[in-house]
Formats: structure tokens, sequence, C-alpha cells
């Protein structure tokens, strides 16, 4: 593991590249130059992007430089950042994983005009699976996305290609999305720093109608600050203010009590934690309370809220029907999927608003024990390329709820989650750890996973050479 020396640049986060820029120290056209270079590199390797814009990159990056010259100091001006295709950006398409020849979307979506606003140069979309419907990112349309700390596994999905771009350094952060952990996983396997917001806080994406608000935008990064800054202008506000995000990341978050679960929530399958997790858990317990914090065993009672995950999410495939050109170029597991959503959707649909208030009753009790819930992201470490790909679709939703059953129900209760770095198992794979909050609470959970790194130092740890 190369985990000393100089970093490359843009292993550098968003937050000092964005003051190395406006001290002229170096170039949006230089930075982006290194970007376009890196993705051309790792592309037969890593394979972490659907497409790659390098005229506009160009472009951009030039009009950064004069606008910095100019005095311009919009808080991504000049960085170069990675979007998932799952988000519209005029002019390109947007396949979320599929195969066919999809039109170029003609106006950007609400995640893309706010980075454009904030001056960021978009350089690619990441890869994903058909719809995101997978903790792997592999498929028909674009082969496998590689894990840069092993190039023999998956890095997660469904945002497996922001991940493996930002773990890679070839971009210093990157935009997912999350609706049942699609963030947080990837970001667990691949030492990274993933926040799912709050439901409401990002964009269009986090509508209703989309996957019934299960899925939202949110940040992958390296460090709490980077991610903090980039939720900062996915949120529409100000980094440079008192109550932004990227300030909670740097403050204190004070004394807290920290309710450590190890236990899944119902899903119908079985489950085993890996006991290099459990070990990792304990290893975090251990650092939050040599840092102050009182941390206890206790579990949430999750219930039903699998219900309420169900009847919000089965017929979110269906949204995305009309937009393929080509149903028949679908994975058969897709159609399976869009199949039996369809089937369940209607008399479940009914059940969303009585089973949100009942679950966000039943698993809110734990807040009056505790501040933060600390979970594991992951049961397992990242599977091998290809070990999902020859599964029917009963056996992957098995093997894929088995391997990650602790991330979805905050999706389904909407409240906000961050992933945090729990250190690499004995053959060098990374884990994770959650911090799970209740409503509205992002600021809190940035600020101790913002108080963790400065003890842990995760940044400071690389993928292996061979990969980056």
């Amino acid at each position: 593991m190369a985990d000393s020396g100089p970093a490359p640049a843009l292993h550098i986060g968003p937050v000092r590249l964005a003051e190395l820029l406006a001290g002229g120290q170096v170039s949006a056209v230089e930075l982006a130059d290194q970007a376009l270079a890196g993705i051309e590199t790792s592309q037969p390797t890593i394979n972490a992007f659907r497409l790659v814009r390098p005229n506009a990159v160009a472009r951009e990056a030039a009009e950064a430089d004069r606008r910095l010259r100019a005095g311009d100091r919009a808080p991504l001006l000049g960085v170069p950042i990675a979007i998932k295709d799952d988000q519209d950006l005029a002019g390109e398409p947007t396949a979320f994983g599929c195969a066919g020849a999809f039109p170029p979307a003609t106006e950007d979506s609400d995640v893309v005009r706010l980075l454009k606003s904030a001056g960021a140069i978009i350089v690619g979309k990441t890869n994903a699976p058909e719809l995101g419907q997978w903790p792997f990112t592999e498929g028909s349309a674009f082969g496998a996305t590689r894990n840069p700390w092993r190039l023999d596994r998956t890095p997660g999905g469904s945002s497996g290609g922001s991940a493996a771009a930002v773990a890679a350094g070839l971009v210093p952060v990157a935009v997912g999305s999350d609706g049942a952990g699609s963030i947080r996983i990837p970001a667990a396997w691949t030492h990274l720093v993933g926040i799912k917001p709050q439901r409401g806080r990002v964009g269009a994406r986090t509508d209703e109608g989309v996957y019934g608000g299960v899925s939202t935008a949110g940040p992958l990064a390296r460090s709490t600050a980077d991610a903090a800054l980039l939720l900062d202008v996915l949120a529409g506000q100000r980094p440079d203010q008192p109550d932004s995000f990227l300030a909670a990341a740097r403050r204190d978050p004070g004394r807290l009590r920290i309710a450590l679960s190890v236990s899944a929530p119902f899903t119908g399958y079985r489950s085993r934690l890996d006991p290099r997790i459990r070990m990792a858990m304990d290893g975090v317990a251990t650092a939050l309370t040599a840092l102050g914090h009182d941390v206890v065993a206790a579990e949430p009672r999750y219930g039903l809220v699998g219900l309420n995950f169900l009847a919000r999410s089965a017929g979110g495939l269906d949204g995305w029907q009309t937009a393929v050109p080509d149903v028949d170029l679908l994975d058969p597991r897709t159609r399976h999927n869009m199949a039996a959503g369809r089937m369940v959707h209607r008399p479940l649909r009914g059940m969303v608003g009585p089973t949100a208030r009942w679950s966000e009753r039943q698993v809110g009790r734990i807040f009056d024990r505790a501040d933060v819930v600390l979970a594991p992201t992951t049961a397992t470490g990242p599977p091998a390329i290809g070990a999902w790909q020859e599964l029917d679709a009963r056996a992957l939703n098995r093997a894929m709820v088995s391997a990650c059953p602790y991330a979805w129900p905050w999706n389904a209760l909407g409240w906000p989650a961050i992933n945090v770095p729990a250190g690499l198992t004995d053959d060098g794979l990374p884990i994770g750890a959650q911090l799970l909050g209740p409503a509205g609470s992002e600021a809190l959970l940035i600020s101790l996973a913002g108080q963790l790194e400065r003890r842990e130092r995760w940044p400071d740890r690389y993928p292996p050479d061979r990969a980056a």
C-alpha cells in the first residue's frame, strides 16, 4: 500500500485546490489537462467513465482561468469534477448504465446547474449499473468498473464509477446518488467519505416521483471537508458562511451519545457480518470513546421499515422505462425487476404515508438515548469482479441484500447518513462505517466525521500505485 510521499495533485481535494487556483499556484487548464490525461490512461483498467468531454472541458477551463484572473471566487471555480450518469447534462446522453443510443439531454439537471453556478468543470459522466439497481458497477453497455484498491474487485455501486474516479485520483471529488446505499456502499469499499443528505436537501432528484423519494444526490470525496464543500454547493448554500457544512467539518461536535448498532434490519434474507468488519466497528467505537464520546451498544427498532421502502421504491424503475430507447437491450434482471415492481406498486403505494410516520416514530426512539448511531456500512468487503454477474434476478437480490443490509433504512426514512473509512482488511480491502442521524442532522454528522478524521487521518492513505 502506498500511504506516504507526496499525493498526486488531483488527490488534493477541492477545498485546497480552490485555494491554489485563487492564489495562482495552479491553473484550471493544468488541472483539466491532468484529469483528462489520467482518465485516458486509466480507462483500460479502472474504467470509471461512461463519457468524457475533452473539448468542452478545454473551453470551460480557459474561461475559469479568465474568471480567476478577474477576481471571481466561486467556490468550485476551475475544479474538475465528475458526475454520475443519472444526471442530465445538456448536450450529452443520460444512459444510466443502459445500452443503446440515447438522445442528448436538452437541459441540465438541478445538480448540474448548481455545479456550473459554483464554477466546477464537469469532466465527464461516470459508470453506474443499469438504472442504479446493484451494489456493483458492471454491465453489457460499458464492461466492468474496477476498484483502485484491488483491480479484481468491484468499487461497489451504484455510484461505483464516481467512487473509483475519486479513489484513483482522477478527479478530486464526484457526485453520486444514493437510493439504497449507492453512495455509502462504494465509499466504504474505496476508502472515501460519502454523504447521503436529508431528503429534499439537494435538487430535483429527491422529488417524491423519483424512486419514491428514496434516492438523493450527494458527494464522494477523500476528506470530510471536501465532501462538505460539495454538499454546500449541491444544497445551494454558501460554504463561506458560519452555518455551512464546510464550517461544520471544522467544528468540534461536543460530547455526544453514540449508539453502536451491528444488527441488520429484517429483510427476509440471511446476512452475516464479516468478523473483520465487526472488529473494525469496535475500532471506530474505541476511537470515538478516546475523543470523549459516550459509546454504548444499542439497536434501533427497525420494525417494518422495509415495507415503507418497498412501497416507495417498487415502481421506481417504471419511470425510466420510457427513457430507454431499446428495452430489449436491458439486462433480463432489469426487466424482471420492472415487472415485479409494477405488480406490487399499485397495492402498496397508499401505504407510503402511514408507514413513513410509523417508521419515523419507531426508529426515531433511538435518538431519545443517543445523538448518533454508528453502524456498519456493509456486511462484507467488495466482491470480486463478475462474482454476481451470472446470478438470476432472485439470486442476485438475495446476494446483494445479504452483503449490503445496513444502508437502505435511512433511504426509507429520508434522514442523513455518512460513510467514513474504518480501515483496511488484512488483504488490503477498505471497510466503511456509517454515522446515522435524525432528520436534518447533516451538520452534526459532518462535525463528528471531521473530528474522527483528524484523529484517524484517512486522507493520508492511498490505493496501491499499480491501480492509481
